[in-house]
């Protein structure tokens, strides 16, 4: 799995949102850096000269593993790495928990979109099959404002703007966003945790899991979720500074709130 390394210390994997493109959270990595050995993970290489190659739907388990085989790779022998997840990236967190929580200390999924695991997740998991149909007929514009509404928990309340159209194979492929509503929403928001995945904040000497959501994205419908999946597994919530792209937006103060989570000054 492509991936950037930065710092110094403790082992913490960092899995981005979207297609997985790490852009945007160079700030975040840097601050972290200070007290960290931050691994950056890019699970289809799109900052390291794969932006514009074919795409394939993606798998959750399939960004685990190649997380799971970087930890191989990268942490030293009986330690155990720290995890910050975000977004479709929370998800992938989530699995690898599940698949390998002996390797893990501390797991931060922030806002993982797990809508299917919701006592309405039928619903939901429609209503993102929508957001998929509507990129497919008008483009990503029309699915972006399709998806705002469904995050925020409401009907949507103009129609897309006129001109959408969809974007031909070749701008699909270069671009990070259409990459996620084409191969990643469906499939990764369709996910439903597993039980040793939820399970694990009951066990003793288990990785701790943190669920996390934005200060910005109450109400809205990865709040609901997030809080929803901790109090099913009796795991720890946090809110972070910002909403559901608060890394970005917000990078040293959404860092300063990871360190405090981690050690334990969860308020």
């Amino acid at each position: 799995m492509s991936h950037e390394i930065s710092g110094s210390g403790p082992v913490l994997l960092v899995l981005p949102g979207g297609a997985g493109h790490p852009m945007g959270l160079d700030p975040l990595t840097a601050r972290l850096a200070r007290r960290f050995t931050v691994v950056t993970c890019d699970p289809l290489g799109l900052a390291h000269g794969r932006l514009g190659l074919p795409v394939a739907d993606q798998r959750v388990e399939e960004w685990s593993e190649g997380a799971a085989r970087l930890l191989d790779a990268v942490l030293p022998a009986g330690e155990r790495a720290y995890v910050l997840g975000t977004s479709s990236g929370g998800i992938a967190a989530l699995d690898l928990l599940a698949r390998h929580p002996g390797r893990l200390r501390h797991v931060v999924a922030h806002e993982p979109a797990c809508v299917a695991a919701l006592p309405d997740g039928a619903r939901q998991r429609a209503r993102m099959r929508e957001v998929y149909a509507a990129y497919r007929a008008a483009g990503p514009q029309a699915a972006g404002a399709l998806l705002t509404a469904v995050l925020e928990d409401r009907e949507p309340d103009h129609a897309p703007a006129p001109g959408p159209r969809p974007l031909t194979r070749a701008e699909e492929l270069s671009s990070p966003m259409a990459l996620f509503l084409a191969h990643v929403l469906v499939p990764f928001t369709a996910y439903v945790p597993s039980e040793p995945a939820l399970g694990t904040a009951r066990q003793e000497h288990a990785a701790t899991l943190t669920l996390a959501a934005g200060e910005g994205s109450r109400g809205g419908l990865l709040h609901r979720t997030a809080r929803w999946l901790a109090e099913r597994a009796g795991a720890g919530f946090a809110e972070f500074p910002g909403g559901h792209i608060g890394a970005a937006e917000h990078p040293e103060a959404f860092a300063d709130r990871l360190v405090d989570v981690f050690s334990g000054q969860v308020c």
